[in-house]
């Protein structure tokens, strides 16, 4: 039977299974879902996510060296603090403790026990939610509070420098900024935020394809546009980064470039222009605006930046057929979730045709569930 206890319950069960006592503090952080925004955080862009109210919970216990356990494999790991990746999630909690002892804010040793309701692979930033919360329970149990922008750069720079992710900022600047009830509009060109009210229900529908962001299309993509970026340099010298590409000289760019890199930059740049747009609509209460450009970003991440999947762009084709405001595949790409933005009375309705729909062509079921906007990390002795 699932354990439907929430994560950081059956995380404390798991330490305490392990080890028995010894546990001092509890982590927990959110997942994530990006309205809209894809793949230009690292473009120097902006963006527009919320925090899930789904979370990653760790317990952490003094000990001698470091010592983790994850409900997913139950098997009990011992990393040495020198040791290289190799391929495995407790990479995730060696790059972070390789980043607190720059800081000297290491402990010498712990035990973790990590729990989840982030599915990996599914697009909600399950990476960053760990990161970010094993960042603050190593840093707690040493006795030290960081600020949720040091919480931020250690689990990026954990994935991104010691995993070898070549993310973006955006996952775990919001998922350590997070409040309930607001998405975070996030420059990471500038490193600035502001919170923009935003409590609607989320239908997210599960493609059940699953990704794995050290390989493959993500790190080709980014290599794509920076590759590109320097191309537009030898026109634009002071270009400072791809989504700071003006609209109006877009079509000279494109000229400029090989036909995979032009259909890049012209998704980061029309990207860019719809967070703008987007924003704007959400503070005018125009939900059914946002959801058409919701539309117009999965297009484009289909078509232009071809980082969607089959199963991603039926369940929106449905979504827009039975009345949608909006869907899109949200997150990296190559597959899960889809996010639907609908009037609440229909959503239910909406979301079982989807389902059926999906049935039909690929013979399985996509699990749904609602989400709404939820806070950030936390510490705490219950989730």
């Amino acid at each position: 039977m699932t354990d439907r206890r929430r994560a950081g319950s059956r995380a404390r069960a798991l330490f305490e299974h392990t080890w028995g006592s010894g546990a001092e503090v509890t982590a927990s952080a959110p997942g994530r879902v990006n309205l809209i925004g894809e793949h230009v955080d690292y473009n120097g862009g902006p963006v527009l996510p919320i925090a899930i109210d789904r979370r990653t919970a760790v317990v952490a216990g003094p000990a001698p060296g470091f010592e983790l356990i994850s409900e997913l494999d139950s098997q009990r790991i011992e990393r040495l603090p020198d040791e290289s990746p190799r391929g495995h999630w407790s990479d995730y909690a060696l790059g972070v403790i390789h980043e607190l002892e720059k800081l000297h804010v290491a402990p010498s040793g712990a035990r973790l026990a990590v729990a989840s309701d982030v599915p990996a692979g599914g697009g909600l930033s399950s990476s960053a939610a760990l990161t970010v919360a094993i960042a603050r329970a190593l840093s707690r149990l040493a006795g030290v509070t960081l600020a949720p922008r040091q919480l931020a750069g250690v689990a990026y720079r954990a994935e991104h420098d010691f995993v070898g992710v070549r993310c973006g900022t955006m996952d775990q600047m919001v998922i350590a900024n997070a409040r309930r009830g607001s998405a975070l509009a996030y420059n990471s060109g500038s490193g600035t935020f502001t919170r923009v009210p935003f409590d609607l229900p989320l239908r997210l529908v599960d493609t059940g394809v699953r990704h794995r962001l050290t390989g493959g299309g993500y790190n080709a993509r980014r290599a794509e546009c920076e590759a590109a970026l320097d191309r537009l340099r030898q026109r634009w010298p002071a270009l400072p980064s791809l989504a700071a590409l003006p609209m109006a000289d877009l079509v000279e760019a494109l000229t400029l470039l090989p036909d995979a890199q032009a259909r890049r930059v012209r998704h980061v740049v029309t990207e860019t222009a719809r967070v703008g747009q987007a924003e704007r609509e959400l503070l005018a209460d125009r939900p059914e605006a946002m959801g058409q450009l919701l539309f117009e970003a999965h297009r484009s991440m289909s078509e232009d930046y071809e980082a969607s999947c089959e199963e991603a762009d039926l369940l929106v084709a449905t979504a827009r057929d039975e009345g949608a405001w909006g869907a899109r595949l949200t997150g990296a790409g190559w597959g899960g979730m889809v996010l639907v933005l609908a009037q609440e009375r229909s959503a239910d309705r909406i979301v079982q045709v989807m389902q059926e729909g999906f049935e039909r062509v690929w013979g399985r079921v996509p699990a749904s569930w609602s989400v709404r906007a939820a806070g950030g990390v936390r510490a705490t002795g219950s989730d």
